[in-house]
């Protein structure tokens, strides 16, 4: 595991984590990525000081589903739309 992705607190329903040098665009993509698995109940993040502060996001799945399972598919998905969008952008220059 990357020493910059740090568990908070894992439940088998939900887990809490920080991402060390993320941004609130990825944290907010990730949640919106998230929030449309019809096995995740919710995803929420939390910034404590706009500036200064870690986001720190809290999954929370259904019943029977694994929210490491729901964020790994997150990461996946958001990973390819980045790649879609840079290969958009790098045609279009």
């Amino acid at each position: 595991m990357d020493e910059n992705f740090k568990i908070v607190e894992e439940k088998t329903l939900e887990l809490t984590f920080t991402v060390e040098d993320e941004s609130h665009g990825v944290f907010n993509a990730l949640r919106h990525i998230l929030m449309q698995n019809p096995d995740v109940e919710y995803a929420v993040y939390n910034i404590d000081h706009p500036l200064t502060g870690k986001p720190e996001m809290t999954i929370k799945t259904k019943r029977g589903k694994r929210p490491r399972i729901a964020l790994a598919k997150a990461a996946e998905e958001l990973k390819n739309e980045s790649a879609d969008f840079k290969e958009l952008i790098d045609e279009a220059l």
